[in-house]
């Protein structure tokens, strides 16, 4: 019993504690705003005027949060444009107010001065087909109302994204391991298949689970913080780090690698 409790102690030492250690450290030397007030929020000019690209689009972004959340965290959200459409709609969850937030910041957006990472990027048939989808997990969020939001385990930002992930899996792609809340579930415990449908999960409140899929990897999640690897493009997911490897799979190149 002692030498198993040693193993536990040295695994969960490896995964968890050692990688928040080093991100602590590089986290002190960074240079970050002070506060909300001194980020820059502007656009990155990822996207361009609707005007000038009249195809539907769908795409899921993912930004280092601010203080000291950004030490262990990303904030996502969700972008749509139907075909023809005059705007992008860009949709968040925060935690004043009414929690879903419509076009509260530029679609492409940085956070807390952050360059978002893109998840999730559909165009053209494939997009229009899928936005529906998107609107109708949008509008039957759960949590949607005042008071309803919970920085941690959740649910929060990355548990809303999370939520339309799975409502609708033909998307194919999973949220960075360090958008914490994405794996808070309205059951306390689950045992079934992953988000994406391609492999199998055991969680309790999203605080303890681990995961095993092709679009997920394998993710071992202990109060939030999750470890493990990516298969489809190899990659270490650690905690405080988000993924450290290839670049990461969009929902375009998902399906291209269908095909």
């Amino acid at each position: 019993m002692r030498a198993l409790v040693k193993l536990i102690a040295f695994v969960l030492l490896g995964l968890f504690l050692v990688p928040l250690a080093a991100r602590a450290t590089w986290f002190a030397f960074e240079d970050r705003p002070a506060s909300w007030r001194d980020a820059d929020w502007s656009s990155t000019g990822m996207l361009p005027r609707p005007a000038d690209a009249p195809d539907a689009r769908l795409l899921i972004f993912s930004g280092r949060t601010g203080g000291l959340k950004g030490l262990v965290a990303v904030h996502s959200w969700v972008v749509i444009k139907p075909a023809n459409a005059k705007a992008w709609s860009r949709y968040d969850v925060v935690g004043w107010g009414s929690p879903v937030r419509l076009n509260g910041w530029a679609a492409d957006g940085r956070w807390y001065g952050s360059t978002p990472t893109v998840v999730a990027d559909v165009r053209g048939a494939e997009a229009e087909a899928l936005i529906p989808k998107v609107e109708a997990a949008i509008k039957g969020y759960r949590y949607a109302e005042a008071g309803d939001y919970r920085l941690w385990p959740g649910p929060n930002s990355n548990t809303f994204v999370a939520a339309i992930l799975r409502a609708v899996p033909e998307l194919g792609v999973v949220l960075p391991p360090n958008a914490v809340g994405k794996d808070f579930r309205n059951e306390g415990f689950y045992a079934g298949l992953t988000d994406s449908g391609t492999g199998v999960e055991l969680n309790l409140f999203g605080l303890l689970g681990v995961k095993v899929g092709w679009v997920e990897g394998l993710e071992i999640n202990l109060l939030g913080l999750v470890s493990g690897l990516d298969f489809r493009a190899p990659a270490l997911k650690l905690p405080g780090f988000g993924r450290i490897g290839l670049g990461f799979p969009t929902a375009t190149e998902a399906s291209a690698e269908s095909r």
